[in-house]
């Protein structure tokens, strides 16, 4: 059986208190300054090595998928980082629990995850049914923002990340990554065709990455 010690999400049960302070003492936000300061490179090749692989079901190596996003901006545009918490198969309610319980691990996780793409905001797309789990993630958000841990100068690292939720209608092909894009964008949720990929032409012409809850969180 797995060890306390060796959890990653210690709350997924709902018996402590979701809030900044109970979830900074069971270790959250702890060390993300360092994390930080080694730099985008180093995250993106420690992603790499740790081998994980995507939680939405395709297994895509997420280190890797991260290295698609460009280092610079030639054009002026920014880089986006989008979370796909719109669970929406059957029987499906992982992403859920991490939201309800555990939602500092994934608005830290989202911090570290956008500074190693170079992106200046995540969007957390949020299954329209999940309304308490919008509560909480929305009320951690901006916990976060109040204690210095995101907006300008996020963490005191001197880059400046912003977390935004967005709560999507029901549709269910808004699970597909650029479905989920478009529908963001206030249009008809539906996929585009490929390509240009995300990493290239994602939200807003930009450059986007598309996570599911779990990758960043965990």
């Amino acid at each position: 059986m797995l060890a306390d010690k060796d959890r990653i999400f210690t709350n997924v049960y709902g018996f402590q208190d979701w809030g900044l302070k109970a979830a900074q003492a069971r270790g959250d936000w702890d060390g993300t300054k360092a994390l930080l300061e080694r730099g985008p490179d180093a995250i993106v090749e420690e992603m790499k090595a740790s081998g994980l692989r995507g939680r939405g079901g395709a297994g895509f190596p997420t280190g890797l998928k991260w290295s698609f996003m460009p280092k610079e901006s030639r054009d002026g545009r920014p880089s986006f980082l989008v979370i796909n918490a719109d669970e929406s198969e059957p029987g499906s309610c992982k992403d859920r629990e991490i939201l309800r319980h555990d939602p500092h691990k994934l608005v830290e996780g989202a911090l570290v995850a956008g500074f190693a793409m170079r992106a200046r905001a995540a969007y957390v797309y949020v299954r329209g049914e999940y309304i308490r789990e919008a509560e909480v993630l929305q009320a951690a958000i901006h916990q976060a923002y109040e204690a210095g841990l995101i907006g300008t100068n996020a963490c005191g690292s001197g880059y400046d990340f912003d977390v935004f939720m967005h709560r999507g209608a029901g549709a269910y092909i808004c699970g597909e990554e650029t479905a989920m894009i478009e529908s963001l964008e206030g249009k008809k949720g539906q996929p585009r065709l490929k390509p240009p990929f995300p990493a290239g032409a994602g939200l807003y012409g930009c450059p986007t990455t598309v996570n599911n809850v779990e990758s960043i969180a965990v």
